[in-house]
């Protein structure tokens, strides 16, 4: 008798959870942004989660909550119920760098998520101050190595996507530079402006009002193409840097034990989202490249990252701040 009310409890439950996954979703979603509001993380996903909400017919919370370096956020994802009401917005900064920089986390960037897709990839463009002696890449090689530990260059912390990519110009170059690690890269910005630091890697949308003033002097593009918005700047493997590429991503990321349905549904609306005439206009306007790709593709790609940039943390002693 027992056995017989268990196994109906099971099936019950069973029943109910295919019944919420199938009339999934029917009530507001949360979207956790592990950055302050009016960054670039918001520039690329706020206009994706509006869009989503109105076509699967609910509202999508959008949840910024900066801290830690983005860990506040993927901690509170990490430990969400699996069932498909809050999200991560996650990037390089909780998803690649975290693996490489820090021997403790409060959450695993692997076992504890399940990835849904990258909305885009951002190239990193390195930009001057318009003082600064040289004007193209050429220029600023040749200045290097006549001038080793004289050029300031800027980067929005120990273990960023900018300083990492500083590291490995000055590798390629064999010179050595001053690092200026800034608490993000509006700081780091400012520096530059003010003409206290030379240089600084960073994506496109940070500083792209300055390039277009003439505020800063883009000196390459660090992708394997010229990038639309900004289509007179080379790319560093014109530039003689061969296959250098320095880039962030943001994209969706549920908790582990999400159901598959619930992945595959958000998966596909996304997708179709991001591969619009509309989006792929409005993304190149601020220098993203859109990707839209499976969780598969988006698990491995991180993988290769990671394998990527920790060759040049590991050679350098790299790690965040304390």
């Amino acid at each position: 008798m027992i056995r017989t009310i268990l196994l109906a409890l099971m099936i019950a439950a069973s029943c109910t959870s295919a019944f919420a996954q199938a009339n999934y979703p029917n009530k507001p979603m949360r979207w956790i942004i592990p950055f302050a509001p009016g960054g670039g993380t918001d520039v690329i996903a706020r206009p994706i989660a509006q869009k989503l909400g109105e076509v699967l017919g609910q509202s999508i919370i959008y949840d910024n909550r900066g801290g830690g370096g983005g860990f506040v956020a993927a901690e509170a994802v990490a430990k969400a119920a699996p069932d498909g009401y809050t999200m991560l917005v996650g990037s390089t900064n909780t998803h690649l760098f975290p693996t490489l920089l820090y021997d403790k986390l409060p959450f695993d960037p692997v076992k504890d998520f399940a990835p849904i897709t990258n909305f885009v990839t951002v190239p990193n463009v390195l930009v001057a101050h318009p003082s600064f002696p040289a004007k193209n890449m050429r220029e600023l090689v040749a200045y290097a190595k006549a001038n080793p530990g004289k050029i300031s260059w800027a980067s929005s912390g120990n273990g960023s996507g900018g300083h990492l990519a500083l590291v490995m110009f000055a590798q390629e170059v064999g010179t050595k530079v001053v690092h200026v690690p800034f608490k993000g890269a509006g700081p780091a910005l400012t520096a530059m402006l003010s003409g206290d630091t030379h240089l600084l890697f960073a994506n496109t949308g940070v500083f792209l009002a300055q390039i277009k003033s003439g505020k800063l002097r883009p000196l390459g593009v660090a992708w394997s193409t010229r990038l639309p918005v900004l289509p007179e700047v080379p790319t560093l493997n014109e530039s003689g840097f061969a296959n250098f590429e320095s880039s962030s991503f943001y994209g969706l990321l549920a908790p582990a034990a999400t159901p598959r349905p619930i992945i595959d549904k958000l998966y596909t609306e996304l997708a179709r989202i991001i591969k619009s005439p509309e989006s792929v206009e409005r993304l190149a306007g601020v220098g993203a490249i859109p990707v839209a790709n499976t969780p598969e593709q988006f698990a491995e790609a991180t993988r290769i990252e990671v394998a990527k940039w920790a060759k040049v943390t590991k050679e350098n002693g790299i790690k965040a701040d304390d």
